[in-house]
């Protein structure tokens, strides 16, 4: 009986897509280093989250590994130098959940300059009727600045447009197939124009607190924040005391930095917007995002190209 290929699960996926990779492969969830024993030996490949990733120490385990395939797109948490140096290759579930994460953004973007969860509080409080009715702002004519300008950035601005926004982004470079939106290559400069700053850049140590005092400042006391990125892109205290003090008017969050940790402070707070890291969290994206991570690694263990890869 041919062996089946041992895979290491970082994070737990539905039993549906557990069933379809025990086919091939023999799944094994992490535990713990200590736990893996000789199972490290035969480990060749991995299957993680984007918020996970690889941690180096369990990398450094793995003597024989071959492939890690993300389900997600963020791979900030693995070290790429390391996957170069030892011929790892890297897939990641890009492409499938651009709309969702794009739609998420646009939500909170609502949600936050409308203050609909906002209002929603006021009904269930039983204030209307006892106190003045808030009012929020609208959407139609705000300058929308887009830090990030790949396939979710451009996902936003599409869906914006429809709401009457002026556009603009700032990128690593301009993108040359979307000239009808002005390009910033300082993020400051943007961030001082804008009404709405929504952040699509990727993880890891370029964007590390990109966000930070300064830049909540120049967004100013009319700017509202949306971040549907990562956790790390902003200084999250200094969001917190900008909220606080009225340095900025209000966030949408669907990430924090130290996930599934959010600080008690943002809880008393009623122009900022919560999410549990949940812009792909739709069943046909979930869906979508876990057949690719089983595509890719079928396609890997059969000599096939890896069909999203990273490296």
């Amino acid at each position: 009986m041919t062996r089946k290929t041992d895979i290491l699960m970082i994070d737990p996926m539905s039993a549906e897509f557990n069933e379809q990779l025990g086919s091939p492969f023999h799944l094994h969830p992490f535990s713990t280093i200590e736990a893996l024993g000789a199972l490290a030996e035969r480990i060749e490949g991995v299957t993680t989250g984007g918020g996970s990733g690889l941690p180096r120490p369990i990398m450094d385990a793995l003597p024989n590994l071959k492939v890690i395939s993300v389900n997600g797109v963020g791979y900030d948490k693995v070290d790429l130098d390391e996957c170069r140096r030892r011929g790892i290759r890297l897939a990641t579930a890009q492409g499938v959940l651009t709309d969702d994460v794009a739609d998420m953004a646009i939500g909170l973007m609502l949600d936050t300059v409308r203050g609909i969860t906002a209002s929603d509080r006021f009904v269930r409080a039983g204030q209307w009727g006892k106190a003045p009715v808030p009012n929020s702002w609208t959407l139609k004519g705000k300058k929308l600045g887009i830090a990030g300008f790949g396939a979710i950035g451009k996902a936003v601005a599409k869906r914006a447009a429809a709401f009457d926004m002026t556009i603009a982004y700032f990128s690593s470079r301009e993108q040359p197939d979307t000239p009808h939106y002005p390009f910033y290559p300082e993020l400051r400069v943007l961030v001082e124009w804008a009404d709405v700053l929504v952040l699509c850049v990727a993880g890891g140590a370029r964007s590390y607190h990109m966000i930070d005092h300064a830049i909540l400042e120049a967004l100013g006391p009319s700017g509202f924040l949306i971040n549907v990125a990562r956790g790390t892109v902003v200084d999250e205290a200094a969001l917190l005391k900008a909220l606080q003090d009225g340095t900025i008017r209000g966030a949408g969050l669907d990430v924090f930095e130290q996930e599934p940790h959010v600080p008690e402070a943002f809880y008393g707070l009623d122009n900022v917007v919560l999410q549990a890291h949940r812009a792909s969290s739709t069943v046909e994206t979930r869906h979508a995002m876990g057949r690719l991570v089983f595509d890719n690694l079928a396609a890997f263990f059969q000599g096939e190209p890896l069909l999203t890869p990273v490296l």
